[in-house]
This record gives C-alpha cells, sequence and structure tokens, in this order.
C-alpha cells in the first residue's frame, strides 16, 4: 500500500530477524529516522515492556538515530469487520448455516485489563450479531476455549462458533482451535492475517509516529 515506505518485518522473539538485526541493518543502510509500529493487540507484556525496552536499547546503541514506538493497533472495532470475515470462511468451509452461540478466542494475558479489553470487545460482537457470546484465552487467564464452548454446551446449544482474535498462525490459535474443537464447536476460523484494514491501520499509527519524529 505504500511501495515509497521502506518497511521491515522484525521480531523479539522466536523468530528472526531480531529487532536489533533489522534497526543495524536500517542504519548501516543510512536511514536516521525509524518508526516501530507494534503488531500487538492488547496492552499487555510485550506492549508495556518488551517494545518499549527494545526502542530504549536501540536508542542507546545509535548515536543520532530518531527511533519511537507508536500505539499497539489495539482492538479497532473495523477489525471486527475482518474477524466476521473469516468467520464466514470458516462457515462456508464447515457447511454450517446455523449459530447460536460465538466465542471470541484471545491469547490471553496475565494483565487484567488487556483481558477486560477482549471482554468488552467480544460484548460488542455479540451485540451487533445478536448472539450470546463469551470471551475465551488461549494461555494466562479462564476460559480456554474449549471450556467456553462447553459452558456453551451445557445450556443447550449447539451451533457454536468460534472466531480467532489473533494477527497470525502459531501455538497459542493452534492449542485455542485444538481444545474448542474437541469440545464440539462447529467451526473455528483462522486469524485475521494480512487483511487491508490491518494494513490501513499500521499505516495509521506509522502516520502518527512518523509525526512525532519531526522536531518541533
Amino acid at each position: 500500500m505504500r511501495p515509497d515506505l521502506r518497511i521491515e518485518a522484525a521480531f523479539l522473539d522466536l523468530s528472526r530477524p531480531s529487532f536489533t538485526t533489522v534497526v543495524d541493518r536500517l542504519v548501516k543502510a543510512g536511514f536516521d529516522e525509524i518508526v516501530v509500529v507494534p503488531l500487538l493487540l492488547s496492552e499487555a507484556f510485550h506492549a508495556r515492556i518488551d517494545v518499549p525496552s527494545a526502542v530504549a536499547e536501540q536508542a542507546a546503541r545509535h548515536e543520532g538515530l530518531q527511533i519511537r514506538a507508536t500505539a499497539i493497533l489495539g482492538h479497532e472495532m473495523s477489525f471486527l469487520e475482518v474477524l466476521d470475515q473469516r468467520l464466514r470462511e470458516a462457515l462456508a468451509a464447515a457447511r454450517c448455516r446455523e449459530l447460536d452461540a460465538l466465542v471470541l478466542a484471545a491469547a490471553g494475558s496475565s494483565a487484567p485489563l488487556a483481558n477486560q479489553a477482549v471482554a468488552r470487545l467480544a460484548r460488542v460482537w455479540g451485540a451487533h450479531h445478536k448472539l450470546p457470546v463469551k470471551a475465551a484465552y488461549a494461555s494466562s487467564a479462564p476460559p480456554a476455549t474449549g471450556e467456553a464452548v462447553r459452558a456453551f454446551r451445557h445450556e443447550g446449544r449447539r451451533h457454536i462458533a468460534v472466531a480467532s482474535l489473533f494477527l497470525a498462525p502459531g501455538s497459542l490459535i493452534d492449542r485455542a482451535s485444538e481444545l474448542a474443537i474437541e469440545a464440539g464447536a462447529v467451526a473455528v476460523s483462522e486469524p485475521l492475517g494480512a487483511h487491508p484494514e490491518l494494513a490501513r491501520t499500521i499505516l495509521a499509527r506509522y502516520a502518527v509516529g512518523a509525526v512525532e519524529l519531526v522536531p518541533v
């Protein structure tokens, strides 16, 4: 969407290239202004601790480098449209035409405020579809997706779909999907993935960060 920008992917852990490697590469190429857009949905540990620490470390390592992290992606209401699209795809693949409950599956955090934000988003999403909805978490907080699905089945509901509030594939969403299917979910959606709406949000965060780099 912005071929004029130099855009690099970097990872805090588990994958390469590392954040340090990418910053070193950009500095060597002559860039002295870097905007870091954290691809995170929740204000959890990565957002509050890891990203600010990594940015501060690189600023200290490279004299004259202007580097700034933007706000995280967060829970934009427009992401619900992407969530719905992914869920429709999963329902079509499962040949499911009827739903009587929804589960919104997210990563989960040890920070209660991050989980509360997911629960609020779930309520908005459920109200939009006029269906009961439960938030579920893949780690750090109850209920797990399987528990949420079983709770609905205990109420007599049998057509329960799970939407995956994750940006990309990985072990957490795999586990959440496995538990949901074992508990009787009729469909589990793929992660949000590389969708134009996410790209627009990333560019919006970048634009704010770029302005903040301009000296006043």
